[in-house]
């Protein structure tokens, strides 16, 4: 066990692989309501709150695994990227085995939605992290 004194930690970004990196940070961006995306390098940067990025990048493979990426957002947020999903016609499911197609979820006192970006990553919007109480 560690026995030092705690630093703090907090995110700053990561790297998400996309089919297409524009197309994917566009898809986010309009989505969520954010800033149009930066370009820097081979990178489709999203800024995020709290000075969090994402970058988005095209590897050079052929297969690209689905990773899950959950954002928390405030209940005027969460209503807003809904009707957006809806406005644009976003397939969503309120659980991650996408047997409740069409619905959102009200886990952890808070409500919930799961969709996939256009390479195929699942996506989740929350407006309470989990393990919080109502």
């Amino acid at each position: 066990m560690y026995k030092g004194s705690f630093m703090t930690i907090a995110f700053n970004h990561a790297i998400i692989a996309a089919r297409d990196r524009h197309a994917a940070a566009s898809f986010f961006t309009e989505l969520f309501g954010l800033p149009e995306p930066t370009l820097w390098g081979p990178f489709a940067i999203v800024t995020l709150d709290h000075g969090a990025f994402i970058q988005f990048a095209e590897p050079d493979i052929a297969d690209i695994q689905m990773q899950h990426y959950a954002f928390l957002v405030d209940d005027s947020s969460f209503d807003a990227i809904y009707e957006r999903m809806l406005a644009g016609g976003i397939e969503h499911w309120a659980d991650p085995q996408q047997t409740l197609p069409g619905q959102i979820n009200t886990n952890h006192g808070g409500r919930g939605v799961y969709f996939r970006d256009p390479t195929g990553h699942g996506m989740e919007i929350i407006t309470r992290p989990y393990g919080s109480s109502a």
